[in-house]
């Protein structure tokens, strides 16, 4: 294997898992500020939100699979730009 790297032709354009990256850390901060308002509630003393906000909180967890799917995919675009 080179120890040189290929430059790209295209910088802006954005590849399948650069999409998935940015998809992945969106619905991990939505996630991660309905977690923040779920939590909310134990330090203010006030009612609990129902069941429902607290299924939106598992969106950290997806978006965090997403984003780890992406880096993968992007890993195995360049593995295969190196060897084309």
């Amino acid at each position: 294997m080179s120890t040189e790297t290929q430059a790209k032709t295209d910088r802006s354009a954005l590849t399948t898992g650069d999409r998935l990256v940015r998809v992945g850390a969106v619905v991990f901060f939505i996630g991660a500020l309905a977690t923040l308002v779920t939590v909310a509630p134990l330090f203010l003393h006030t009612a609990p939100f129902p069941s429902v906000a607290y299924l939106i909180c598992m969106l950290m967890g997806v978006g965090f699979l997403i984003a780890g799917a992406g880096v993968l995919l992007g890993i195995a675009e360049q593995r295969r730009a190196v060897r084309a």
